[in-house]
C-alpha cells in the first residue's frame, strides 16, 4: 500500500526533528560529584528521561589536576607540598589524553550526548573545538585548531581543552575553556603532555586584556558555549534551571567536634550534616536556621561558609522526579551549638554522633559535604564562588 497521493511521485518521509541539548549551568562542582553528575546523566539518557534529549554541564571545579588514560605522572611538574598547600587534588579518569588542569576561571562543559545518530569520533571532537573556535571569535579573538594537537589555539598558546570518553556512543568528560583562571596554576604540569617550550597556554582574559578590553561576564560566555556546541553537534538548545535548591549546616560543638546525623534506612540510610530544601520565596540563611532548628533542635545563628555548589541528586534519594536527572544548588552554613547541647532529631533520621572533623570526614559520601565541613571545622569561608 502506498502513502504516495494518486497520480503523482511517493512523498518524502518527513525528517526528524533534532535532539535537544538542554544546557545546566551549575556553578562550582566539585570533581567527584562532577564524575556522579555525568553518570546520572547517562542513566537518564539510556531511559529518554525526558525523550531525545541530551545534556551540556557547564561548572567550574576546584583547582584540580586529572590525569587521563595516556598521563604520565612525570608530567605534575609542582611538589605535593605545593598542591597541598594551594588546594590542588589529583583524579585519575576515564577520559583520553594526558594531564589537565582544572580550576577557578574555567568554564568546563561536560556534554553526555547519544551519538548513535552520528557515530563518528573525530566528527564530535571537531564539534567541541569549533564551540570553542567560535566562542573567541564573538570577542575577535581568532583561535583555530592546531595541526598536531587537540583543542582550541590562539598562535603557539591554547585557550581550550578536549579529552572525551565514549561507551556505546554515549559520551562523557567534554572541553575546558579558559574564560579568566589563573594561568600561574597551569605550571604545575606540563599541559596536556605538551612538552614543546614554544606552546604555552592563554585565555579569553588574556587575549582581552592585551586588546585593552574587559572579559565578558562568565553567564555571557557560558551562553554562547552552548549555543555554539549545539549548532556544531546538530542539536536544538535549551537551558534547565536546577530542579532544588538546598542547604546545608555544620554544626559544631563547644569541643570542635562535628554533629553528624544518620538518615533512616526508609532515605538512604547514610550519614550526613543537617541538609535541607529552601522554600519558595525563602533566603538560604532562613532556611538554614530553619533545618536547624527542624532537624537538631537547636535554635542557633547560622554563619554562611561562602560555598555554594552544585550537584546531581543522587538516586537513593530522589524522591523529585525517581529515574531522571535532579540536579540541585546548595548553599552551605556553619552553627555554633552551646555548650552541652543534645540534639533532638526529627523522624527523618535515626542517630546522631558528635565526631572530630577527621573522623566526620570519613562518614561522608558526597564531597561537596566535605568541603563543607573542612571549611566550617576551619573556621573560615569557602573560595570565591565564580559569577553566575
Amino acid at each position: 500500500m502506498s502513502d504516495a497521493p494518486a497520480g503523482g511521485p511517493p512523498r518524502a518521509p518527513a525528517p526528524s526533528a533534532p535532539r535537544t541539548l538542554r544546557a545546566y549551568r551549575l556553578g562550582r562542582v566539585e570533581y567527584d560529584d562532577g564524575l556522579a553528575l555525568m553518570r546520572l546523566g547517562a542513566d537518564a539518557l539510556r531511559a529518554g528521561a525526558p525523550p531525545a534529549t541530551d545534556f551540556l554541564f557547564l561548572l567550574e571545579h576546584p583547582p584540580v589536576i586529572t590525569l587521563g588514560r595516556a598521563a604520565g605522572r612525570a608530567n605534575i611538574l609542582a611538589a605535593p607540598a605545593w598542591l597541598e598547600r594551594q588546594g590542588f587534588e589529583i583524579h585519575e579518569t576515564d577520559r583520553g589524553g594526558d594531564v589537565t588542569y582544572h580550576g577557578p576561571g574555567q568554564i568546563v562543559g561536560y556534554p553526555v550526548l547519544d551519538l548513535s545518530d552520528r557515530p563518528d569520533v573525530r566528527r564530535y571532537v571537531a564539534a567541541l573545538e569549533e564551540a570553542m573556535i567560535r566562542t573567541c571569535a564573538d570577542d575577535g579573538v581568532a583561535a583555530e585548531r592546531h595541526p598536531e594537537h587537540r583543542g582550541a589555539w590562539v598562535g603557539r598558546k591554547k585557550i581550550g581543552a578536549v579529552g572525551v570518553h565514549l561507551a556505546r556512543w554515549v559520551t562523557s568528560h567534554g572541553f575546558a575553556f579558559n574564560h579568566a583562571p589563573d594561568l600561574a596554576h597551569f605550571q604545575a604540569i606540563v599541559p596536556c603532555g605538551i612538552a614543546d617550550p614554544r606552546l604555552g597556554v592563554t585565555s579569553l582574559a588574556a587575549e582581552l586584556a592585551v586588546r585593552g578590553r574587559e572579559v565578558p561576564p562568565r553567564a555571557e560566555v557560558e551562553e554562547r558555549l552552548a549555543r555554539h556546541a549545539a549548532e556544531a553537534l546538530g542539536r536544538a538548545p535549551t537551558w534547565a534551571e536546577p530542579d532544588l535548591r538546598t542547604v546545608s549546616v555544620v554544626a559544631i560543638a563547644a569541643d570542635g567536634r562535628v554533629l553528624l546525623l544518620r538518615r533512616s534506612v526508609a532515605r538512604g540510610g547514610f550519614w550526613q550534616p543537617v541538609t535541607g530544601r529552601i522554600e519558595p520565596g525563602e533566603a538560604p540563611e532562613a532556611a538554614a536556621r530553619r533545618e536547624l532548628r527542624e532537624e537538631t533542635g537547636a535554635d542557633v545563628a547560622v554563619e554562611p561558609l561562602g560555598y555554594r555548589h552544585g550537584f546531581g541528586l543522587d538516586p537513593a534519594v530522589n524522591r523529585v522526579r525517581p529515574g531522571a536527572l535532579v540536579t540541585v544548588e546548595e548553599t552551605a552554613f556553619a552553627a555554633r551549638l552551646p555548650e552541652g547541647f543534645a540534639p533532638r532529631l526529627s523522624d527523618e533520621h535515626a542517630e546522631h554522633a558528635f565526631l572530630p572533623p577527621a573522623e566526620a570526614l570519613g562518614r561522608l559520601r558526597f564531597a561537596g559535604l566535605r568541603r563543607a565541613v573542612r571549611l566550617a571545622a576551619a573556621g573560615g569561608r569557602g573560595p570565591r564562588n565564580t559569577e553566575r
